[in-house]
């Protein structure tokens, strides 16, 4: 007897794929327009004006399926700069370094970019 999540793996993984897109396009907007709350003072440059549009339009290309490979792979390399610059210099241990966030995020988008769009996207009906 199959599980029944198995019957739904497609709509699952559209899913996923939506809800990480969307969730990662808000840091993005955080980043270059202060929605929904500004960024603390101090922060680099390199972090609003790289970071947020990567975060920004790879978090929309993510969500709707359009160019998810490459979009999705941008992002994953992304969080794992993040990573290493932000969190991995600090302690080993994303627990102890509170990087947990950006690893997931890494991985996430890894699969995403290795899986593809799936259904409900943009880049199924081209």
């Amino acid at each position: 007897m199959a599980f029944i999540t198995e019957r739904f793996g497609d709509q699952i993984y559209a899913a996923l794929r939506f809800v990480v897109g969307f969730l990662f396009l808000w840091h993005g907007l955080q980043k270059l327009f202060g929605i929904p709350m500004p960024l603390p003072s101090g922060v680099p440059a390199y972090i609003v004006y790289i970071a947020g549009p990567i975060e920004l339009i790879g978090g929309i290309l993510v969500a709707i399926g359009l160019f998810t490979r490459w979009a999705a792979f941008l992002c994953s390399g992304l969080m794992a700069f993040a990573y290493w610059i932000a969190h991995g210099t600090q302690a080993l241990l994303p627990i102890v370094n509170r990087g947990e966030l950006a690893a997931l995020y890494c991985f996430v988008f890894l699969y995403i970019s290795a899986h593809g769009s799936g259904i409900w996207s943009v880049d199924s009906k081209r």
